[in-house]
């Protein structure tokens, strides 16, 4: 099976949870025996140095990267207020991306054309064009849906007016594409079930993100309960609104009731106002380097999440690790655990604390949740499983003359 994956940004360093999706899903079908080659674009904002790629990153037939300048302007953004475009796809819209495209599409016969998130669908009329292949969307989030969400956590008026009417817009860019694509892959039931609802009519099934599991064998065990973290990309804006709720609405609560706790911060592109921060029991670390080790030291992982779309895999590194992670009940949603069994969910101050106090107060329920946290994601979230039943399906809907163009 020949494979041409589309990404809006490079997949490494494995810093958030596109990339880790990307990366092991790509990988686990190379050891199945496919052909996958990678086009992607290298954006100013995650840039990535490709000739300095790890010796191991070696799933890939051939690696292709098109430079692209995708930090928010002004000026572009005051003349998008203008024009119907989605602000947000535009600015992955790139002539050299899909000159690219074009060549490669007619130097090889590609089986699949696969898109990785919404971000790619304005060249799906390339791919059509200049090509056979089934074309598949691999949603990562119902997109618009993140910011519906950002929209109405907002409270400043001028700044919720302008997300909403980006938001419109970019609603209204999925649900015209939506119908595009031959095939949908969904990163959960829940998310399958919210396309199917918004008018998606041709063949799908959903598809878990998995993960290396190798990657987490090592645990820690015997850590001290005093110490919890908080990792995450902080450029995106539900992981920064989040923390900051957390840092401001439960912290101030949770240090006076247990002042010996400390909160370890880790996060890619932290903000500067973060990093000076100087608060007893508040260690902020910045980017670190490897975030499995970051996780691996503490006992306790927080996720307070008011936002977002699609499945969070920082959720599922800290279980593979057999860590307890605090979440709020959207920061578990696609994630089929059980509160008390597998993680535990707080939706406010009092029951973040009553989280950490119970925990405190019984080490048993932390083991026992880490033992079923860690067997959870064994049991529904390895890579090569989740791969294999992919490829399956894409053996099938090549044979399906149906989904010939």
């Amino acid at each position: 099976m020949k494979i041409l994956q589309l990404c809006k940004k490079f997949p490494y360093p494995l810093k958030d949870g596109e990339s880790i999706a990307v990366t092991y899903l790509s990988n686990a079908l190379y050891e199945q025996g496919c052909e996958i080659t990678l086009l992607s674009m290298n954006t100013t904002k995650h840039f990535t140095n490709v000739g300095e790629l790890p010796p191991d990153f070696n799933h890939y037939k051939s690696i292709h990267v098109t430079d692209l300048d995708n930090k928010i302007k002004v000026f572009d953004a005051f003349k998008n207020l203008f024009s119907k475009e989605s602000y947000h796809v535009s600015r992955f819209i790139s002539k050299e991306f899909e000159n690219k495209l074009i060549e490669l599409l007619e130097q090889e016969n590609f089986d699949v054309v696969q898109l990785e998130t919404l971000y790619l669908a304005p060249y799906i009329d390339t791919i059509k064009k200049h090509s056979n292949a089934l074309v598949t969307m691999r949603a990562h989030n119902v997109e618009f849906e993140i910011w519906e969400r950002i929209t109405n956590n907002t409270s400043f008026l001028p700044k919720k007016w302008y997300l909403k009417y980006l938001t419109e817009k970019l609603k209204r860019f999925e649900l015209n594409r939506l119908n595009d694509y031959d095939y949908l892959i969904a990163v959960s039931e829940r998310d399958l079930k919210q396309f199917k609802h918004l008018g998606y009519k041709n063949g799908a099934m959903a598809s878990p993100i998995g993960l290396n599991l190798g990657n987490y064998a090592r645990i820690i065990p015997g850590q001290n309960l005093n110490n919890m973290c908080f990792i995450g990309a902080l450029d995106w804006m539900p992981n920064l609104e989040g923390l900051t709720w957390f840092l401001q609405e439960t912290w101030p609560l949770l240090h006076k009731k247990f002042p010996e706790i400390t909160f370890h911060i880790a996060g890619r592109n932290t903000p500067s106002s973060l990093l000076q921060k100087r608060e007893q029991g508040i260690n902020v670390h910045g980017e670190v380097d490897n975030a499995i080790d970051f996780i691996n030291q503490y006992p306790i992982m927080i996720v307070p999440l008011f936002s977002g779309s699609g499945m969070r895999v920082k959720i599922l590194e800290g279980m593979a690790l057999g860590k307890v992670v605090v979440t709020t009940t959207l920061g578990k949603e696609g994630i089929e655990a059980e509160h008390g069994k597998h993680l535990l969910i707080a939706d406010d101050p009092e029951s973040f604390i009553e989280a950490i106090e119970n925990i405190h107060k019984n080490p048993g329920l932390v083991r026992s949740i880490g033992q079923n946290a860690k067997q959870f994601v064994e049991d529904f979230y390895d890579h090569n499983h989740n791969a294999n039943l992919l490829l399956n399906r894409y053996r099938e809907l090549k044979n399906n003359p149906k989904y010939v163009h």
